[in-house]
C-alpha cells in the first residue's frame, strides 16, 4: 500500500510540474481585469492619499490617480479596504488586484511582487505634540513610539539606532499611530511625511501635532504593487507616463498639496 501511494504522490507531482500547478501564471492579469470589468485596489483610509469627506465619499491623490488609470484602461476601480499588514496575502490570492496605497518600494516587495514605476518620493518622519517637538528631537529615550504595522515606519522604529531606543506601540494604520500622540497613550508616531501635509496641523483633527524639525529618516519612492509576473505593471507604467505627459498628475497632486513630491521623468 505504501508502495502504491508513493507512486501516486510522484504521479501527481510530474503533473502538477508540467501543468504549471507549483506556480500560478499572472501573466495575462491585465486580461483577467479587462474580462471583469473592475480593478480592486487594495488600499488603507490616510490623508491626503486615500480618505473620506464630509459627506463619506472616498477621496485623495491616489483615489484619483487610481481613477484615471482605470478610465484609460476600460475598467471601473473598486476601491477595497485591507489590512497592510497582511497585503500581500490579499494580493496574491486575488481579494484585490494591486496595492494602492502610498506603498513603498523595497528590495524585498520587488522580489515578492511587480511594482510599477516610482511616481512619488516620500520620507519618515516623527510628528509629537507641539509642546514636545524639541525634546523628541533630542533623544526618544523613554518615550512611546508608534507607527503602522508593516509599514516603513515600523521598520524604523524598531531597527534605526535613534527611534529603537523609544518602546514601540503597533497601529493598524498611520491614522492611528497619530491618533494615539493625540490621545497620549504614545510619545511619538512614525510615518509618511505625505501623510502628515494632509494630516495634521491646523484645519485638521490633530491641530496639536507637528512633524519634529530636522529628523527625516529613510527617503523612499512609492509604486504600485501587481501579482509577481503581471503584465498588468507594463501596462499601467504606459498610462502613468501618459497622465504625467498631459499634465493630469500634476493636477491631482496639485489639488493634494503633493507637486514637490511627483517623481517626473
Amino acid at each position: 500500500m505504501k508502495r502504491i501511494l508513493a507512486l501516486i504522490l510522484a504521479t501527481l507531482m510530474v503533473t502538477c510540474l508540467f501543468a504549471g500547478c507549483s506556480k500560478e501564471d499572472n501573466s495575462d492579469d491585465l486580461k483577467y481585469v479587462k474580462d471583469k470589468g473592475t480593478m480592486v485596489v487594495g488600499i488603507t483610509l490616510f490623508a491626503p492619499m486615500n480618505y473620506k469627506d464630509a459627506n463619506g465619499d472616498l477621496i485623495g491623490f491616489e483615489t484619483e490617480f487610481a481613477k484615471a488609470v482605470c478610465e484609460k484602461l476600460g475598467v471601473k476601480a473598486e476601491f477595497k479596504e485591507i489590512n497592510w499588514d497582511s497585503k500581500e496575502v490579499d494580493l496574491s490570492s486575488k481579494n484585490i488586484d494591486c496595492i494602492w496605497n502610498g506603498m513603498t518600494i523595497t528590495e524585498e516587495r520587488k522580489a515578492n511582487m511587480s511594482i510599477s514605476v516610482p511616481y512619488m518620493k516620500n520620507k519618515q518622519v516623527m510628528v509629537v505634540k507641539k509642546e514636545n517637538a524639541e525634546k523628541y528631537a533630542q533623544s526618544v529615550e523613554g518615550a512611546k513610539i508608534s507607527a503602522e504595522a508593516g509599514s516603513a515606519g515600523e521598520d524604523l522604529a524598531n531597527t534605526d539606532e535613534f527611534l529603537k531606543k523609544g518602546e514601540y506601540l503597533s497601529a493598524d494604520s498611520m491614522a492611528t499611530a497619530l491618533t494615539n500622540v493625540h490621545a497620549g497613550n504614545a510619545d511619538v508616531a512614525v510615518v509618511d511625511y505625505v501623510t502628515s501635509i494632509g494630516s495634521i496641523g491646523e484645519g485638521t483633527d490633530f491641530a496639536d501635532l507637528v512633524v519634529v524639525a530636522g529628523k527625516e529618516f529613510s527617503p523612499e519612492e512609492y509604486g504600485i504593487a501587481f501579482r509577481k509576473g503581471s503584465n498588468m505593471t507594463e501596462e499601467v507604467n504606459k498610462i502613468i507616463a501618459e497622465l504625467m505627459a498631459d499634465g493630469t498628475m500634476d493636477k491631482i497632486a496639485a489639488k493634494y498639496k503633493l507637486t514637490e513630491q511627483l517623481i517626473k521623468g
